[in-house]
């Protein structure tokens, strides 16, 4: 029998609203404490400080579906907000009277350490608040959200720094994650704490549960594929390709600037748009289609002979990424099981998070051997296989589910 589409909205608008905030937050944060450590330590400083936060936060994305599973969403986020409340507060004092780059690597390595836990809890905590069709409206304005935060907190913490130092951006921060707690109490309410099934004391065996997830269920791993696929196709050509392609045609860095915010609009318009009306969206325009069209987009990206046609491919782009990663993100909570839903959603983020550094130095070493142009196109084709694992996963969840009744025992006896 389907699943009735239900929906509590004040609980996901209060939810949304919490991570809009602590989103804005982290990027003031991250441009406060960069511009800190460039002064203390020019680039390699930088390079650090970054790699102090991301690979804990890699890390602990693994462990934190784990607890998510074992505890209960509340329980992780409830102690990871509070606990950034704490490290904030504490790294503020200590700036305030240690000028060093020491407390900066350490603030960065705690704050990889809690957004990596409370991660994979967001997620499981969507597919609780919101079900069926409803998840899609959910995702999507919370994809919305994820777009806004850098565009809001980016400014204010080049303010901050510039008018203040780096201890009352780390106040700002503290003060930010309170407020968040506020609303996380009220959003997990009445959320309780799983039933015990005798294993919650091997933290390491069951991190591995998402990955086992994707061995024994065919659906989950085509979706992660694809998202995956699509991830790893994206971060190269903006991020290192789009710069060198602007120098090399004397466009200017403008242009640089153009493209990524024709790209931001073009996303941020079809997940505000999707928060309305994706559910009446067929999920195979969602999905696959408008991963087809991705992929298109950027392969042709590097052809455009302008900066206003390439901004318009962008846009295209940039509404169909819109589209179709809240998409990914709810076929995924939808087909994992309830019971390893923090599992699942950490093993999904790792396809984001894991992806972009290795994008970046594959891509990067490839056009020293076949030139810019043609690594951009490539970009274009592996995307294309985001869209085809899609349709590959859309085939499967017409299959019987027994497979995955299968994997969910196995889940629970190992």
């Amino acid at each position: 029998m389907q699943e009735s589409s239900t929906i509590d909205w004040r609980r996901v608008a209060f939810l949304v609203a919490g991570n809009a905030l602590s989103l804005a937050g982290d990027f003031v944060l991250l441009v406060a404490l960069g511009w800190t450590a460039v002064q203390i330590g020019g680039a390699g400083a930088v390079t650090t400080l970054v790699l102090a936060q991301t690979v804990p936060r890699a890390l602990m994305l693994i462990f934190g579906g784990a607890i998510a599973d074992g505890r209960g969403p509340r329980f992780v986020v409830l102690r990871a907000t509070g606990a950034r409340v704490v490290v904030l507060a504490a790294g503020a004092a200590v700036v305030l009277t240690v000028h060093a780059f020491w407390p900066l690597v350490v603030i960065a390595v705690l704050e990889g350490v809690m957004l990596g836990l409370a991660s994979p809890a967001t997620g499981a905590m969507m597919a609780t608040l919101a079900n069926g069709d409803q998840l899609v409206r959910a995702n999507s304005l919370y994809s919305t959200v994820l777009r806004l935060a850098p565009i809001i907190g980016a400014p204010i913490g080049a303010w901050l720094i510039a008018v203040g130092e780096l201890w009352q951006a780390l106040v700002a921060g503290s003060v930010v994650c309170a407020v968040v707690f506020a609303g996380l109490l009220y959003v997990t309410s009445g959320m309780t704490r799983p039933e015990r099934t005798g294993d919650e004391e091997n933290l390491i065996r069951r991190s591995g549960a998402g990955f086992r997830l994707l061995a024994g269920d065919h659906r989950l791993l085509w979706l992660f594929v694809s998202a995956f696929c699509l991830d790893l196709a994206f971060g190269w050509p903006l991020e290192v390709a789009l710069p060198l392609l602007a120098n090399g045609r004397s466009w200017g860095v403008g242009a640089v600037g153009i493209v990524v915010a024709t790209f931001s609009a073009g996303a941020l318009t079809a997940g505000a748009l999707g928060a309305l009306l994706a559910h009446r969206i067929p999920l195979k325009l969602r999905l696959v289609a408008s991963g087809v069209v991705m992929a298109a987009g950027i392969a042709t990206m590097v052809l455009m002979p302008s900066v206003v046609s390439l901004a318009a491919v962008a846009l295209l782009v940039g509404a169909m990424a819109g589209l179709n990663g809240p998409a990914v993100v709810t076929a995924y909570q939808q087909a994992a099981p309830r019971t390893s839903m923090g599992a699942a959603m950490a093993t999904l983020a790792l396809s984001a998070v894991g992806t972009g550094p290795v994008s970046i130095a594959a891509f990067s070493a490839l056009s020293l051997l076949i030139g810019t142009p043609a690594t951009w196109v490539l970009c274009g084709v592996i995307a294309l296989a985001g869209p085809v694992a899609a349709a590959r996963a859309l085939r499967r969840r017409e299959e019987p589910a027994a497979p995955r009744r299968e994997v969910v025992e196995a889940l629970a006896v190992s």
